[in-house]
């Protein structure tokens, strides 16, 4: 692994001058690096951080990535990761004309870093420095811990998709914003879980307060609410209530931090060292889960923008061919499975064509009749400051549940594939199940990350138990992890724990419906029982 020459360097500035006038924003300071494949393989499993802790898992990815690399060899592009200065990764095959374009489409990935609002909590230091420090720490403790020091890393890695992220990314962000409790109350759960109002209602509401803020700002919030308690009267009691409930029942969705807080076996002057271990693993799955969240759309943001300043690059000259071919490649639909690459790129397309249209606006999604739909046209010219305000504040989730509709499915003829015996039975055939919108959002949104919402019971828990609470969102947990899981969690709380879940029982007879049953799982002395509640 080493920097890129001095030549490519110079190509890299001068793409970085072409972003800058198309509007993306980004740090001068970027590192860039050429890697072989072999290097790519074994960075990989640290998710392309060098620096971070050696951990035996990591060399078990490694040596299956190099067994699959070896019947299926390919040539990776490049890879970005998202620190200060940002770091890029190249393949040491890759001639001028393909650096131009991936340096656009990199350069649009450190854009999207460097102001999406999923991202705010890395934007104040550098992961590959503190990456740095916490591998020298572990290796510190492992020469005086041993093994302990990767059953600790085990144990909390277990559990470390229940940090609490989109609890502390709304905290940021309420603290950025300075939005009174009143006022995030009316926007989180009056309109949403009391009026049950529709996404285009609360865009309006929000445009609403936006407007009155910026015109009047000392008593804006004053005159917006008033408005709604003179529409709404319960408002006051409604908040009055909500604010009680929260101050009765403190709802711990952060597994890791309130063991860390509460367990006396962590807390023993023994094993504080142990503490140290899984704030590194805690610290860095929360790095991680903004670019885990936000997949589908910052690559269709990267691959709208390498596309957009490719093809505007004198460049381009003599390899229009070659570009078609690769481009076609990464931003195809497939038929079968899912491109995120070419899902992303396709919606900020349709955002950016409806926004110049007018079609985002309220009046338009009042139209029910399709040829009126199909030729209205505004030409208000904000589809590229419509695309960049997704940009700043959205994840796979809204992106993909606010703008998938039909006009969307229809214009690039997407539609759900199933599977099926063929009529001699000898293959299996795929066929259209369905090009309804919402069942093509349904299983876009299906097959996002979405790690199970389990908090922890402060009514049930004390030092001799710790109580945990599924909450069933339509999914099971998986039983074969559930054993492993709670001995993981038994160990960091030093005592036994619960957990409080709902399991479904499949019918046995044709036509009956499946059965939901409430369960108990608990975890003492290292053997776990299940119970029905």
């Amino acid at each position: 692994m080493k920097l890129i020459n001095q030549h490519s360097k110079k190509i890299m500035e001068e793409c970085k001058i072409r972003a800058r006038d198309a509007g993306l924003h980004f740090d001068n300071e970027t590192l860039e690096y050429i890697v072989t494949n072999r290097d790519l393989l074994e960075l990989s499993p640290k998710g392309m951080i060098p620096t971070m802790y050696d951990y035996w898992v990591n060399d078990v990815e490694i040596l299956k990535k190099k067994g699959i690399y070896k019947l299926y060899p390919n040539n990776p592009y490049e890879t970005v990761i998202n620190t200060r200065p940002a770091i890029s990764f190249y393949n040491d095959n890759n001639p001028d004309w393909l650096n131009i374009m991936i340096f656009y489409h990199v350069l649009a990935h450190i854009d999207f870093f460097q102001n999406n609002i999923f991202f705010q909590n890395t934007w104040n230091y550098d992961f590959a420095g503190r990456a740095l420090a916490d591998k020298r720490l572990i290796n510190a403790l492992r020469s005086e811990h041993g093994r302990w020091v990767d059953y600790v890393i085990e144990f909390s890695r277990s559990i470390n998709n229940l940090t609490g992220y989109h609890k502390i990314t709304a905290l940021n962000r309420q603290k950025e914003e300075h939005l009174s409790p009143k006022i995030e109350y009316y926007f989180q759960v009056f309109l949403q879980d009391y009026l049950k109002k529709d996404i285009n209602f609360i865009y309006n509401e929000v445009n609403k307060y936006n407007i009155v803020m910026e015109n009047i700002p000392d008593i804006g919030e004053s005159i917006f609410l008033a408005e709604v308690k003179f529409k709404n009267p319960e408002f006051d009691e409604k908040f009055k209530r909500h604010a009680e409930t929260q101050k009765k029942q403190t709802l711990y969705t952060d597994i890791i931090e309130f063991i860390l807080d509460k367990s006396t076996f962590l807390n023993k002057e023994n094993n504080l060292w142990m503490k140290q271990v899984v704030n590194i693993v805690r610290d860095t799955a929360i790095y991680f889960e903004p670019q885990i969240r936000t997949k589908t759309i910052n690559e269709g943001w990267a691959s709208y923008w390498h596309e957009k300043l490719f093809l505007q690059d004198k460049r381009i000259k003599g390899y229009e061919s070659a570009f078609a071919k690769i481009n076609a490649g990464v931003t195809s639909i497939s038929r079968v499975g899912l491109n995120p690459y070419a899902i992303g790129l396709r919606l900020f397309w349709h955002i950016e064509d409806n926004a110049n249209k007018g079609k985002l606006e309220y009046d338009f999604q009042k139209i029910t009749d399709e040829e009126i739909r199909k030729s209205y046209n505004k030409n208000t010219d904000k589809g590229q400051e419509a695309i960049f305000e997704v940009r700043k504040n959205f994840n796979d989730f809204t992106f993909l549940n606010t703008f998938v509709n039909q006009d969307f499915t229809n214009r690039f003829n997407l539609f759900t594939v199933g599977k099926r015996l063929s009529e001699d039975k000898q293959s299996i055939e795929y066929y259209i199940k369905s090009r309804k919108a919402e069942d093509y959002k349904k299983m876009l949104i299906e097959s996002l990350y979405h790690p199970p919402l389990i908090s922890v019971d402060t009514g049930k828990t004390n030092e001799k138990n710790l109580y945990l609470i599924h909450r069933f969102e339509g999914k099971q947990l998986y039983k074969e992890f559930i054993n492993d899981t709670m001995l993981a969690i038994e160990f960091l709380w030093g005592n036994k724990v619960q957990l409080e879940t709902t399991e479904l029982i499949k019918p046995q007879k044709k036509g009956e419906e499946i059965i939901k049953k409430r369960v108990l799982y608990t975890c003492e002395n290292k053997i776990t029982k299940k119970t029905e509640l």
